[in-house]
């Protein structure tokens, strides 16, 4: 049977009563009449619609949550021991929770990143077979509880990607952002407040919301309501389609006011083809920045219109200082695609796999200039070096990675490289002993003092130290320096 949305079951209901009421209404002011009784088809009462309503919603749920899952993430965290003036700042083990779904059977799974940032251990509670929403599969206490890895994480546009083992799963398809409608009904299906297998239904309120006029991003505000631990589950429409994963609230109080908001579709559907590929979001650029036109600054700085984006910058060296990019120009498309919003441009970046030259027209004054520029995929500069790990020679089971050196010729060849040596973490892998929250493209510098010059070193320096040690390891992380600590188990 096909789904039926509430909304229009509802129109249909209401549709009912007012058909009846005004029947009676006519019969009251007749003289009795012997009527032929309507066919059977048309005597169905709104208790049969809502009845319908009742179906399609069940049959919705069995259809979406054999593949929800609920994410726990283990955490070290410091904190404070101690009375009066004497206190010591000690690491904790602390656990979170938060939602995912599958998005292709061999065991991938999206969540948010911002759910798996820092874990130390990442486990996927996978829903049991009978998983319906019915009060059987409500009050089943079997878990199947299986380790994941991260295989792509982008903080930019808080998004990850997990690997599990084991079997294969149910993966829920990804609805066609652009068909998206205000209005549309949609159910959030997730973890709240660590609550297993919770659904809550609600309309779309807006289709399109970016958070502040700079930004790169836009999401789907909703009044389903969400709250903390629905972060990573799939928003989903009337058919059982994703149209986005649920990610955050505004609210004072830190629970649901109706303002929850979740990344499109379209944004899911790219991560997860990038972050399966390669680890990571790639993109092209051309070496600017760009900011929202607002009616403020249009009006000071005399622009030839008030909406739109213009360039705040031109990056030294770039492909765009070389084809004649100014600040202050005003774009106007992008590869003949308008450039009205951030976004747009933004995602029409994230979207390109062309070798030809990009076509900017933009506005300088009231002068309207075609520009032509190549453009470089801005990647990590480790891609090529994680690619090498050898499962057999680059295990580091006391951490749990597969690790690359950085050697002479990576050294050189590599830019952001904050020191000539260390371990790059090329794979999380099974096995550690201890729960260390390394990132595929760390780069391991020291232990404790000791620097890592190899492989061979990361290992002796990791198995000199017993066991109830606490060890700092320094990283570089996104061209950053970092120290993480944690207690060797």
């Amino acid at each position: 049977m096909p789904l039926l949305k509430p909304s229009s079951t509802l129109v249909t209901c209401l549709g009912l009563l007012a058909f009846t009421v005004t029947t009676a209404h006519v019969s009251a002011q007749r003289p009795a009449q012997t009527q032929t009784p309507p066919p059977a088809a048309t005597q169905a009462s709104p208790l049969d619609a809502l009845e319908r309503m009742n179906q399609a919603v069940e049959a919705l749920t069995r259809k979406v949550w054999p593949s929800v899952v609920q994410i726990v993430v283990t955490t070290y965290s410091p904190r404070e021991q101690g009375r009066g003036d004497e206190s010591d700042v000690v690491l904790g083990r602390g656990r979170s929770v938060g939602s995912g779904f599958v998005i292709d059977a061999d065991g991938y799974v999206m969540t948010n990143a911002h759910v798996v940032a820092n874990a130390q251990r990442v486990q996927v509670v996978l829903p049991p077979p009978n998983a319906d929403g019915s009060l059987v599969a409500a009050l089943s206490g079997k878990m199947n509880i299986v380790n994941a890895r991260v295989v792509g994480f982008s903080s930019e546009v808080d998004l990850a990607l997990l690997k599990v083992d084991g079997p294969r799963l149910a993966p829920l398809p990804l609805a066609t952002y652009s068909q998206m409608k205000q209005g549309e009904s949609v159910f959030a299906f997730g973890s709240p407040r660590g609550l297993r297998n919770t659904l809550t239904h609600g309309l779309v309120s807006a289709v399109a919301r970016q958070i502040s006029v700079d930004s790169p991003l836009i999401y789907i505000q909703t009044d389903a309501p969400i709250n903390p631990g629905n972060s990573g589950g799939p928003l989903v429409n009337t058919k059982g389609d994703v149209v986005g994963i649920n990610t955050f609230i505004l609210s004072p109080a830190g629970g649901s006011d109706g303002l929850g908001f979740a990344i499109p579709s379209a944004m899911v559907r790219t991560a997860f083809r990038q972050f399966k590929d390669y680890g990571q979001l790639r993109r092209q650029e051309v070496g600017m920045s760009l900011q929202t036109i607002t009616p403020a600054m249009a009006a000071s700085l005399k622009l030839p219109r008030d909406f739109g984006v213009i360039v705040s910058d031109v990056w030294p060296g770039g492909p765009a200082e070389a084809a004649g990019l100014k600040v202050g120009d005003v774009l106007v498309s992008v590869d003949g695609q308008p450039a009205e919003n951030l976004p747009s441009v933004i995602y029409s970046f994230r979207l390109r796999d062309s070798m030809e030259k990009v076509q900017l027209n933009v506005l300088r004054g009231t002068a309207e200039m075609i520009l032509r520029m190549t453009a470089v995929e801005e990647r990590s500069d480790l891609d090529s070096a994680v690619g090498m790990a050898d499962p057999e020679k680059s295990i580091v089971r006391e951490l749990g990675i597969l690790g690359v050196e950085v050697d002479e010729r990576l050294a050189k060849s590599a830019k952001g490289l904050r020191m000539p040596y260390g371990v790059i973490v090329a794979a999380r892998v099974a096995g550690a002993t201890s729960e260390v929250p390394l990132q595929v493209r760390d780069i391991v510098l020291m232990v404790n003092d000791r620097p890592i010059m190899s492989l061979q070193s990361l290992r002796d320096a990791m198995r000199a130290l017993p066991l109830g040690s606490a060890v700092t390891l320094q990283l570089q992380r996104d061209g950053k320096l970092m120290y993480l600590s944690f207690i060797l188990d």
